[in-house]
């Protein structure tokens, strides 16, 4: 299993959040783990959202979170329709134009493939619970349960078979040995 998120020591990287993972991760009880990243830029439009759905989510991390105001953007405009962008994704993939290799946190589908289409990474909660496995911020157990809650604890979708899938692979995993220096 290899990190998806593209992150070695020393590297800083742009992160943009979406509403979905600060909502889904605040359901499960793992807001957390987005303190990981120095700063998480949220669009206006997105920060409204999420303070309707889930405000409290915003003041348990709102040391790493930073409103933003992206503007327009000439290629999400080009794709805005063809991937039917709501205004919080499209906002999101304009703040991710802005930086050089940003990385896009987003449960939508739809973002995801507008994301991959502009070349940029995408990674949604999931994605953020295997990270922080590998990454032995969480172990092993408190990732299966946290994987195994989804469908009880959190509004985030998804199909239970790729569920069933992304847990067989956790509970298989098996962390890197570390060497003494």
């Amino acid at each position: 299993m290899t990190d998806p998120l593209p992150l070695s020591r020393g590297s800083v990287i742009k992160v943009v959040s979406d509403a979905g993972p600060i909502i889904h991760l605040d359901e499960l009880g793992a807001i957390d783990l987005l303190a990981d990243f120095q700063l998480v830029y949220v669009p206006d439009e997105v920060w409204i959202e999420v303070e309707r759905h889930r405000p409290q989510a915003i003041r348990r991390i709102a040391a790493q979170l930073s409103k933003c105001s992206p503007p327009n953007c000439e290629r999400v405009d080009s794709i805005k329709a063809v991937y039917s962008l709501h205004r919080g994704e499209y906002a999101a993939l304009c703040q991710c134009m802005v930086f050089k290799n940003a990385l896009l946190l987003t449960d939508d589908t739809a973002a995801r493939l507008a994301a991959k289409a502009l070349a940029m990474n995408a990674h949604g909660t999931i994605g953020l619970l295997l990270r922080a496995l590998r990454r032995s911020h969480l172990s092993k157990d408190e990732t299966l349960r946290l994987l195994r809650e989804i469908p009880q604890r959190s509004s985030l979708h998804v199909r239970p078979s790729f569920l069933a899938e992304i847990i067989e692979q956790a509970a298989a995993f098996s962390p890197a040995p570390r060497f003494a220096r």
